[in-house]
């Protein structure tokens, strides 16, 4: 990870953060003053199962994703891109180790905060656990709309569901391995159902 300091991309944010919530001038500039920024090249392991991630990204622009090793099998269990949000859920909300690693699949820019400044926004602005609870519910649908893809028994119902409902842009950027697996099917499969469908 390459960290830059350079105070113009720490703004990235703020829009983003003030759009979801308006922000007071003492946590913009608490932000400001607390916020980093770093660059992870394509395939960068971020987090790895038995570290503990203690920082809260923010995807300016790249791709990253979740997965597990079962037996010697990665399993991609979700791919968040620009203006999301990605952290190890278990390592940062409860110090614990992580079950899960996060990859970078492009050359990623992220701004950050860490847990402990995270935690300070919280506890000393209000706006801040309204930001909290507003993006809660939206990782919440965001995980509700996973199990049910995770659900659907026909392989080409469940690609058809992600194309129409879940993160259809990002089928031409994600290699067709980490989405077959994503999707539970064989990559074989996704590429005749991906030929069907064209």
């Amino acid at each position: 990870m390459l960290h830059n300091e350079n105070i113009e991309k720490k703004y990235f944010i703020i829009p983003f953060l003030n759009a979801i919530y308006p922000l007071g001038p003492e946590l913009k500039s608490f932000l400001l003053t607390h916020i980093k920024t770093c660059i992870f090249d394509k395939n960068e392991i971020i987090s790895k199962a038995g570290d503990i991630c203690d920082n809260l990204y923010f995807i300016k622009k790249g791709m990253v994703r979740g997965y597990f090793e079962i037996d010697s099998t990665d399993i991609t269990t979700w791919v968040d891109l620009e203006n999301e949000i990605f952290t190890s859920i278990t390592g940062f909300f409860r110090n614990e180790i992580s079950q899960e690693n996060i990859q970078s699949l492009e050359k990623t820019y992220c701004d950050y905060l860490t847990f402990e400044d995270y935690k300070y926004c919280c506890d000393n602005f209000p706006e801040m656990l309204e930001i909290n609870r507003i993006l809660m519910e939206e990782y919440y649908i965001m995980a509700e709309q996973r199990v049910f893809l995770a659900r659907i028994p026909n392989a080409g119902k469940r690609l058809d569901f992600f194309m129409d409902v879940y993160k259809p842009k990002i089928i031409d950027r994600i290699p067709k391995k980490y989405l077959a697996s994503f999707l539970a099917m064989r990559p074989e499969t996704l590429s005749r159902l991906m030929k069907e469908r064209n």
